[in-house]
């Protein structure tokens, strides 16, 4: 990407600094497996992004930028509310981390240092998936900030969620329109997790 394209986005939201991760390549290329299969929001600007790319400049303190797909403005739902989005305390990790293969989603405790056992992620998109057709289905998404390091040389992701039934300005055709969205991000994410390789 050109230090020309980095200079026309305007959204900080979407510019993630890599510099608070241990191993910026190690950060890049983990976070590579999501584009576009989790979808991105912006508080500053209340809209939420389902069709995008992650671009990287060659300069290694530059940020990591995501851009909306231009010509797929379908595609961003605006007037989304951030009283609507809740963190869950849920990280999507590389199962090496914890002596195991593939991805894996594990819970951390938001007052101690205590993790939850983790769950491979295919079987974690599984049970999320089992709640779409409930009032308050889980709807993963991501914000500035979730792509964070496990360990000193480890990235993860953490997981925000969009809290459907507090998106009141919304119409019920709006709400599951963004409903459905997720779920075609999700299905496909569940159908390749076993298959995303994490080796480097």
């Amino acid at each position: 990407m050109s230090h020309i394209a980095l200079q026309k986005q305007s959204n900080a939201d979407l510019e993630w600094n890599l510099a608070l991760t241990g191993s910026r390549q190690s950060a890049i290329e983990f976070v590579m497996h999501f584009e576009s299969r989790l979808c991105v929001y912006s508080a500053s600007v209340e809209q939420l992004y389902t069709n995008y790319t992650i671009n990287f400049a060659s300069r290694a303190d530059s940020p990591m930028v995501i851009l909306p797909n231009p010509y797929a403005f379908h595609d961003t739902y605006s007037h989304v509310s951030a009283s609507a989005v809740r963190d869950t305390g849920l990280f999507i990790i590389p199962g090496e981390t914890v002596g195991k293969q593939g991805l894996h989603l594990i819970s951390r405790h938001k007052q101690k240092n205590v993790s939850a056992a983790p769950i491979p992620f295919r079987h974690a998109l599984k049970k999320i998936l089992a709640t779409q057709d409930g009032q308050d289905p889980f709807l993963p998404i991501l914000v500035k900030g979730d792509l964070r390091e496990f360990d000193a040389r480890t990235p993860c992701l953490h997981l925000h969620r969009l809290k459907l039934p507090e998106l009141k300005s919304m119409s019920g055709f709006e709400r599951q329109s963004i409903k459905r969205a997720i779920n075609q991000k999700l299905y496909v994410l569940y159908k390749h997790a076993d298959r995303i390789n994490l080796t480097r």
